[in-house]
């Protein structure tokens, strides 16, 4: 990405996380079970039960990771980039098209992996032992959302921010 890690990659990654935790709002909204995740990450993060956490609670915890994610994804693709050989490199506004898209990848894999089989059995009760198969492909499609909304968004924001 550009250079070491620094404040404006970061920024960038926090940035996209939450615009790409936004974008996820729209497919989550139109499922009924699609903010069960965000209702289960907000339950484990208050010590409630899933059932009982208020819809802003769960949209705060929904977008708390995005950004968390957003700045994991800068780090890994900084991280990446530093490793990539400069013959294999192309960049667009500062950013390492391997190194974009393997972070992508790389954090939409951890996402999926950390909430569906971390995050979930942790919630325990109805949800996990009635719902989890449905709760862990909403997971999978939210993380397949958020990955292809970074791989889109982030290129965009550094053209922004490098004019």
């Amino acid at each position: 990405m550009i250079g070491l890690i620094g404040a404006e990659t970061i920024g960038l990654g926090a940035i996209s996380g939450l615009i790409a935790a936004a974008v996820m709002n729209w497919p989550m909204s139109h499922r009924a079970d699609g903010f069960t995740p965000a209702y289960v990450a907000a339950g484990i993060l208050t010590g409630r039960s899933a059932d009982t956490v208020p819809f802003r609670d769960a949209v705060i915890a929904h977008h708390a990771a995005g950004l968390l994610a957003g700045i994991l994804y800068a780090v890994v693709a900084t991280v990446i980039g530093i490793g990539v050989p400069s013959v294999a490199s192309v960049t667009v506004a500062g950013i390492d098209i391997l190194a974009h898209l393997l972070a992508s990848t790389l954090v939409v894999i951890f996402i999926y992996v950390f909430f569906a089989h971390l995050v979930l059995p942790r919630a325990g009760g109805r949800i996990y032992e009635e719902q989890s198969t449905a709760v862990r492909g909403q997971w999978l499609r939210s993380s397949l959302v958020f990955g292809t909304t970074i791989v889109v968004v982030v290129p965009l924001l550094a053209v922004v921010v490098a004019s």
